[in-house]
């Protein structure tokens, strides 16, 4: 899942021509070959590149889409990504396999990550199509733990750990309510997966596809680049827009994924091309992969910094809120928001920069370390 951080303002018939100015739209350092408001309608997909298409499912939340794609492989099909385990989603699907699809078998389902987005229908569509499910170990054995949540009440250890935020009661008791949500969205995982690594390559309709791993918005998110096409999937590892949510959760209460989010990006940056199509789970393709990449990294060291300064005096996760977000956050963005804040003051204590400390009540308080300068000094 991702999250609009206004800071960062953070994430057809053949391929477009990126000089035919009538459909090309440049913005804030990114081209948009179709446009940054173009939509596939569902259950039409839009052709990319040859044997490549883009699907768009709709969703009911603030983030109303995901795009899926769809790669000729030989006979049949590969699908990266698949939607929430929806009914209308299953209707859209049902409607490609047997018209634009040309009722022609999957051959697998690759996952980019573990989020019910990406992953929620591919276990029906495996068991539809009798094909394997493709994805990292991180992410596969993840979201089965997350999904054996489902039915058990929230844990108290999760319950602390959003006190120690500086949840109110009420607030408490609506996560408590909402606890094990994720199993819902997604369908029945299959028993057995097909493990995809860094740097390994896949034959996809005669061209080479390799696995590119990124980190800190998932476990083991993987992104797909095809040199030959010029294309890079790019899941939500980089997204035009909106930044990839990068969160600590009551599992790992002392993770610092904003660290490992920073160093796969800038490896990212380094290996591949800058003149690559990149095709994000949500909003429009873009031309742009290095600019994009250097706003991202560049935003979160400007967040971290101005989160150091705020924690001139000592604060709670909540009160942290307007360092890194120029808006209010509702209760539909509080789990998110917190979770992208505790990564930020994770990744100050892991550099030494803050301190914190657990008050009589079990809530957490930071301020800076003393001894530690500006990071904008560093």
């Amino acid at each position: 899942m991702t999250l609009v951080n206004t800071t960062i303002t953070h994430s057809f018939g053949g391929t477009p021509n990126p000089m035919d100015q009538e459909t090309q739209e440049s913005y804030r350092g990114l081209d948009y070959p179709w446009g940054r408001g173009v939509n596939p309608e569902p259950g039409e997909p839009r052709r990319i590149a040859d044997g490549v298409y883009w699907a768009r499912f709709a969703m009911p939340m603030s983030l109303d889409h995901i795009n899926l794609w769809l790669l000729e492989d030989g006979d049949g099909w590969t699908i990266v990504d698949t939607c929430l385990n929806l009914p209308d989603a299953r209707e859209v699907w049902e409607g490609l396999f047997e018209g634009f699809m040309g009722g022609k078998p999957v051959k697998r389902v690759i996952c980019t990550h573990m989020h019910p987005d990406h992953v929620g229908l591919a276990g029906w569509i495996c068991e539809k199509h009798g094909c394997d499910l493709w994805m990292s170990r991180a992410e596969y054995l993840m979201c089965r733990s997350l999904v054996s949540d489902t039915g058990r009440e929230a844990p108290e250890v999760a319950v602390d750990f959003y006190r120690g935020a500086g949840y109110t009661e009420e607030q408490l008791e609506k996560y408590k309510k909402r606890f094990g949500f994720f199993g819902k969205a997604v369908s029945t995982l299959p028993d057995r997966y097909r493990r995809l690594v860094d740097l390994e390559t896949l034959n996809i309709g005669g061209r080479y596809w390799q696995i590119m791993e990124g980190s800190g918005h998932s476990p083991e998110h993987l992104c797909l680049y095809c040199p030959a096409l010029k294309l890079f999937i790019s899941g939500d590892q980089v997204l035009p827009r909106i930044t990839p949510n990068v969160s600590v959760f009551p599992t790992e209460p002392e993770g610092d994924p904003l660290k490992y989010w920073l160093r796969s990006g800038a490896r990212l940056r380094e290996r591949l091309p800058e003149d690559l199509l990149v095709l994000p789970s949500h909003e429009a393709p873009f031309y742009g992969l290095h600019v994009r990449l250097t706003q991202i990294l560049e935003a979160h060291k400007e967040d971290l910094s101005a989160l150091f300064k705020l924690l001139a005096e000592p604060r709670r996760a909540v009160d942290c809120f307007p360092a890194l977000f120029k808006r209010d956050i509702g209760e539909g963005s509080l789990g998110l928001a917190t979770g992208e804040t505790l990564a930020h003051l994770n990744c100050l204590l892991g550099r030494r920069r803050i301190r914190r400390h657990c008050d009589e009540h079990g809530v957490n308080w930071y301020v800076q370390d003393p001894d530690a300068v500006d990071l904008d000094e560093d």
